[in-house]
């Protein structure tokens, strides 16, 4: 038994060692770009559309949402993480704090801003991720990958800069949402340890650590009652919406794991910001709450061309294994 679970381990690492196949980092990075993407949209339909106003209950429900099909999967032999100990709430800290804070401010953010200008302020999340995976992972990026961030970083500034519709407490909470997700994303990143709790095992403990209070502040701040009272409970198509952003929470977190456990955060933070510029052109045809500024539609468009300089850098290093150092540190055990 012993030696069974050694030669599992031995594997395990070898497995490591070699890291994951070019297609997982790509199929995973689709996939979190086409959650997100769906997300949004649905998001904002309720948010605005139906004018839903409670975005902390909606963030119950995705919470419910992960919690119930990690569950049933993990007893119908599916998938598998831990079972609670009193060690994981350690082992977990600081993710529950910055999960709930992601979901609450991300939300609110969206029901405050215009599509297009919510989507180019999110892109500050890039940055605070570089910064972050320097300081906690240790991670080093090449001069060419850190330009392409602040071309990104540039763009949002010219981008905000005209904004015609200046919301301030939609500024605070989508900065506050940027500061909360690159957070996130690395600590995510730090504890995905498959030894551990794993991908599953994370996203699970976190939704279970965070429901409660998060369903605390939502009747202390009204937003369950402001819920219940609304009155499009009884409008199917509302309902399939409201559920539908219910299942893509838990998807749109899936997502965020797995692209980031095959890549890296700063990588899941760079396809958020290329797709939230498809959104943002999306929002100046269909959205309904876009004010036209050339200097905001010349920022969107210097926000793409360093999104896009930034996927170049990265398939050409994952193409190219000897300029990997662009994308991921070097292992320690091969600097020695």
């Amino acid at each position: 038994m012993t030696a069974g679970r050694q030669a599992e381990g031995a594997d395990a690492d070898a497995a490591s060692a070699r890291g994951p196949s070019r297609v997982a980092k790509l199929l995973s990075a689709l996939f979190y770009g086409v959650c997100s993407f769906l997300i949004v949209l649905v998001n904002k339909a309720l948010l605005t559309t139906y004018r839903f106003p409670s975005p902390i209950f909606l963030g119950i429900g995705q919470m419910a949402a992960t919690i119930m099909i990690l569950y049933v999967s993990k007893l119908n032999k599916i998938i598998h993480f831990p079972d609670f100990d009193k060690k994981i709430p350690v082992k977990l800290f600081p993710l529950p704090l910055l999960y709930v804070g992601n979901h609450i401010s991300g939300l609110s953010s969206t029901s405050k801003l215009s599509l297009p200008m919510f989507t180019v302020l999110r892109k500050f999340t890039i940055p605070l991720t570089l910064l972050l995976e320097t300081i906690i992972l240790g991670k080093h990026y090449s001069l060419n990958i850190i330009v392409s961030v602040f071309t990104i970083i540039l763009g949002a500034f010219i981008a905000a800069g005209s904004d015609l519709a200046f919301n301030l407490e939609g500024y605070i909470f989508v900065f506050l949402n940027d500061i909360f997700t690159a957070a996130n994303g690395v600590y995510t990143k730090q504890k995905m340890d498959p030894k551990e709790l794993g991908k599953y095992g994370v996203l699970f403990y976190n939704a279970c650590f965070m429901i409660i209070p998060t369903l605390i502040i939502s009747v202390s701040t009204g937003d369950l009652q402001q819920a219940t009272e609304f009155n499009e409970w009884k409008n199917v198509l509302f309902i399939i919406q409201f559920l539908l952003s219910c299942f893509l929470g838990f998807l749109l977190m899936y997502s965020t794991v797995l692209c980031s456990y095959y890549n890296s955060a700063l990588t899941t933070a760079v396809v958020g910001a290329i797709k939230n510029v498809s959104i943002a052109y999306i929002g100046m045809l269909v959205g309904g709450d876009y004010i036209f500024s050339v200097l905001n539609f010349v920022g969107l468009n210097i926000c793409m061309a360093g999104g896009l300089r930034y996927s170049f850098l990265t398939l050409s290093s994952q193409l190219n294994p000897k300029q990997s150092v662009d994308e991921e540190s070097i292992p320690l055990d091969l600097k020695s």
